[in-house]
């Protein structure tokens, strides 16, 4: 009997891998089980389909390694991850990492709701490990699809830990001492930050052919919602719109098509964007305590370049526009958990 190629060892016996090169250079992998008799079956080009459809052929179990939440999570990562967002494919593959660590030698049908709850208690960082859950409650649901189980999600109905959102809130002041200290790159992401009210990825992602019709098109990154927001008011710029106009006036004697730009040119990383931000905070904390402000400096180093955004949401006086602005299609979510001021409200007399 001929030996398996190297390429075929990690199958199951009688299943084989063909691979072709197509004309624009993407390589097709395929599955085929070849019985007793020599016939070669295709089986398509889903591993985990495959290897399903290979266990009926051989009239066996779901193969061992798709028995053990190692094997899932393995394919997980490999056919789920790389199609979400950049920033949710960098942290599930954080939270995995720290899910493998309790649950890769289970059995999926062995893990139960009290198990999810010993984890949900066992980990310190209780705001992480809800994520960490609610990734495992996806993973579970994605291998019921696969046909890997057909047990209950056991995380349904597992209790989550209370969360308490960030409510640090940069006032005026917080915000000029940081202002003043930063580079001119700083200072137009800081405010094109605050007047579109997007995250930093997405601020970081706009371009100068993004505006069009009067308006900057968004797409946000993480949720793909996409916005326009208004460039003028009867004809006439608006701060928005005389801002991205002093962007690029200023740098206009560079190729790139993005508006944050650092001074050759490029395009502003978020490590660049990072930098330059805990540079121009500690010069204002150090500033503050020179001046003997010890309360501005303790929030000077509080302050986050992702505080803009709730900034911009907790300064529109209509919730209903901070919501839109933001991208959420609930505003319950602009009011819990970015509006960091209280409601304006009137004394009891006049």
């Amino acid at each position: 009997m001929r030996p398996r190629s190297t390429e075929n060892r990690d199958l199951p016996p009688g299943m084989y891998r063909r691979k072709r090169t197509r004309k624009n250079g993407n390589v097709w992998v395929g599955y085929y089980y070849r019985d007793q008799t020599g016939k070669e079956i295709p089986l398509g080009t889903d591993l985990v389909q495959a290897k399903l459809k290979w266990a009926d052929f051989e009239a066996k179990a779901t193969p061992a390694e798709l028995k053990t939440m190692k094997g899932i999570f393995d394919e997980y990562e490999r056919k789920i991850i790389p199609g979400k967002a950049a920033r949710t494919q960098k942290d599930n593959i954080y939270e995995l990492k720290q899910l493998r660590t309790v649950f890769d030698s289970a059995p999926i049908d062995a893990i139960t709701p009290a198990m999810i709850a010993q984890y949900r208690d066992s980990r310190s960082a209780k705001t992480r490990a809800n994520r960490e859950i609610a990734l495992l409650s996806h993973v579970f649901n994605t291998a019921r699809e696969w046909g890997l189980t057909t047990r209950d999600n056991p995380c349904l109905g597992v209790r989550k830990n209370k969360e308490k959102p960030r409510d640090f809130y940069a006032n005026e002041l917080v915000w000029k001492a940081v202002y003043a200290e930063a580079p001119s790159e700083l200072k137009d992401a800081m405010d094109l930050a605050y007047l579109t009210g997007q995250r930093p990825s997405d601020v970081l992602s706009m371009r100068k052919d993004d505006m069009q019709g009067g308006y900057l098109l968004v797409s946000q990154g993480k949720t793909g919602k996409r916005l326009r927001i208004v460039l003028e008011v009867d004809g006439a710029k608006n701060s928005l719109g005389l801002l991205l106009e002093r962007i690029m006036r200023s740098t206009s004697r560079h190729l790139s098509p993005f508006f944050i730009v650092n001074e050759y040119g490029k395009r502003m990383s978020w490590g660049m964007l990072r930098n330059r931000w805990a540079e121009a905070r500690e010069a204002a904390r150090v500033q503050a305590e020179l001046e003997k402000k010890p309360d501005l400096a303790n929030r000077i180093a509080q302050f986050q370049f992702r505080d803009i955004r709730p900034k911009a949401a907790s300064e529109i006086n209509d919730l209903s526009d901070a919501s839109v602005l933001l991208g959420h299609s609930k505003e319950g979510i602009t009011e819990r958990v970015y509006r960091r001021v209280g409601a304006i409200a009137k004394p009891s007399k006049g």
